[in-house]
């Protein structure tokens, strides 16, 4: 079962390692990550994605929350919410496929961030499971390089808020 927790952490040197620390020393599995400032420069938002049956689940959310630097810890599912993962993808191309890659990226709504004349940069924001697609789509050209964000996520809005 994959989780998404949500986690405000005060923004000061060491916060991260002492959060993948709780996960490590439990052997429990980071299958993303992501941290960033919110609106308040002195708190991060740590979106981290993990999986486990619900024992480990409510586990990582207990640890979570014993943290000192740990303001709030929310927990969803991917049905509850709303994920996306930026990559950037630089591939080499030639006359022959060049056109491909331009129709794939169309197809995944991707674009093309720069261009040499050997090479592309291209940019994709969308959930993982499309993003993994993209890179299935471009295996018949040559990547050269990837760089992914992990997957940020926010619950959906509803009218009526906790």
């Amino acid at each position: 079962m994959k989780k998404i927790y949500s986690v405000l952490v005060e923004n000061r040197s060491g916060v991260l390692c002492k959060v993948a620390g709780l996960f490590s020393r439990r052997c429990f599995n980071i299958d993303s990550l992501a941290v960033g400032e919110t609106e308040d420069p002195a708190v991060s938002c740590m979106t981290i994605v993990s999986n486990g049956d619900e024992r480990t689940i409510e586990q990582i959310e207990k640890q979570l929350n014993k943290k000192l630097d740990v303001i709030k810890v929310k927990t969803f599912d991917e049905g509850e919410s709303i994920t996306r993962e930026l990559m950037l993808i630089k591939v080499k191309y030639n006359r022959s496929n060049r056109r491909d890659i331009m129709e794939n990226c169309d197809i995944m709504h991707a674009g093309i961030v720069d261009m040499s004349k050997h090479m592309m940069l291209i940019q994709i924001c969308d959930v993982p499971e499309r993003i993994q697609l993209f890179i299935r789509m471009l295996k018949t050209v040559s990547i050269v390089e990837v760089a992914r964000t992990g997957t940020l996520a926010l619950p959906k809005c509803r009218d009526v808020e906790h």
